[in-house]
């Protein structure tokens, strides 16, 4: 079995040219090109005939994490533009949707581009007309951390939320690899037909193919479908630079999901489970590392502390060997005890070859950067076989990335 940990990120590359990336998406959702590949098979289609190639009675999982306009750009007085870019909130808060909905005044996790140019006690400023009202945003530089800055947002109205501001005075913030600037349509695009929850910094893209018309179809073939919500964080597009993975810092990001969807997931563990999109897949496997710490919580009196998932925690935890219901259940009961309806927390699990999937038997996703996380955890699940997958897509005109085309993709037993 693989180690992940001697993963070099070297094994995992492949010539991306600059025009296979897709700057634009299509006109229509559902008209991208949809690889499919199962049993050592490759085949296309497109989108808008995805249900055809899942069996019936299938549970797909989406994400319903919302993206957020988090870039802010401020003018300083002598000219220059300051851009801020709302990566997290400040530790202050239990959650992503308390500081959203925090009212006058937030603290948040930042990158600042020309931080150099802004000094400590220098407060930007901006202002936006909104409908009936004018908007006054200032930004505080409180403090540098590692790898960000924590600023202080105030601002008037204060009865408006931070999502609301942030959705007055800031814009969309396309992927770095989309080297052209936000146009009025990404506000859409750039946007799930079912995003709800307000927290990403990124879309979870394989759900931007989706449409009202192909969730009919999946209704009309008894396909279910439920949803989680994991906000993705600019640690996403975060380039591996050591040698092996052991030295890779994995991203964590906020998960939240209720009990009746892990009942749901519970019911359905006998059939085909697909999750759409990386971040969902993230989600369904983090549930059953969080089950068994919850088991492993049950059986010791004294450990009783929050449930969240590290890097290698997985990998660590398998010697365990309980199965998914077990670990659901698990997970469930830990939630009555603590009188929980959802299960917020965060997850920094690293998928890699040498994983062992414990719900996932099915992933749709799009292709992904060259030696990155994301092209890991498909390797993960169809083995050397990404390779012969990515080859095809390069050979047969696929567009690439975030508004590219996708793939659904089966395990390999």
């Amino acid at each position: 079995m693989t180690d992940p940990k001697k993963i070099s990120i070297q094994d995992y590359t492949y010539l991306l040219p600059e025009e296979r990336i897709a700057k634009y998406p299509l006109a229509e959702r559902d008209a991208s090109k949809l690889l499919i590949y199962g049993e050592g098979t490759i085949k296309e289609d497109n989108y808008k005939n995805i249900t055809a190639y899942i069996p019936e009675d299938s549970l797909l999982i989406f994400n319903n994490t919302k993206v957020v306009e988090a870039r802010l750009l401020f003018q300083k007085p002598s000219g220059g533009v300051i851009e801020i870019f709302c990566l997290e909130p400040h530790e202050k808060y239990p959650d992503i949707t308390t500081a959203m909905l925090q009212k006058e005044k937030v603290w948040w996790n930042c990158l600042v581009g020309g931080a150099s140019k802004w000094k400590p006690g220098l407060v930007l400023e901006k202002k936006i007309a909104a409908e009936e009202n004018e908007i006054s945003l200032s930004a505080s530089y409180i403090e540098k951390k590692p790898g960000s800055f924590t600023v202080e947002m105030v601002w008037s109205p204060g009865s408006l939320s931070f999502a609301e501001i942030l959705h007055h005075c800031g814009a969309i913030p396309l992927p770095p690899y989309i080297k052209r600037a936000v146009e009025e349509a990404d506000k859409e695009r750039y946007q799930t037909v079912y995003a709800h929850f307000d927290g990403s910094v990124a879309a979870p893209t394989a759900g931007l193919h989706f449409t009202e018309k192909i969730f009919a179809d999946l209704g009309e073939k008894n396909i279910l479908t439920d949803f989680v919500t994991l906000h993705v964080g600019a640690g996403t597009f975060k380039p591996v630079k050591s040698d092996t993975m052991a030295d890779h810092e994995m991203h964590a990001e906020w998960i939240d999901v209720s009990k009746n969807t892990i009942q749901h997931i519970i019911s359905n563990l006998d059939k085909e489970i697909v999750a759409v999109g990386t971040t969902s897949l993230r989600t369904l496997e983090s549930l059953y590392w969080l089950g068994v710490m919850s088991r492993m919580q049950e059986r010791d009196s004294k450990n009783k502390t929050l449930l969240q998932l590290g890097q290698w925690d997985a990998y660590e935890f398998d010697q365990y060997k309980i199965s998914a219901v077990d670990a659901l259940s698990s997970l469930l009961k830990w939630m009555n005890r603590n009188k929980l309806e959802r299960l917020v927390t965060k997850t920094q699990l690293l998928i890699a070859p040498g994983y062992e999937f414990k719900i996932v038997k099915g992933l749709i996703t799009n292709f992904h950067q060259p030696q990155s996380t994301l092209l890991l955890l498909v390797a993960a699940l169809i083995g050397d076989a990404w390779k012969d997958v990515y080859e095809y897509a390069l050979r047969n005109d696929f567009r690439f990335l975030s508004y590219g085309d996708g793939s659904l993709l089966w395990k390999n037993s």
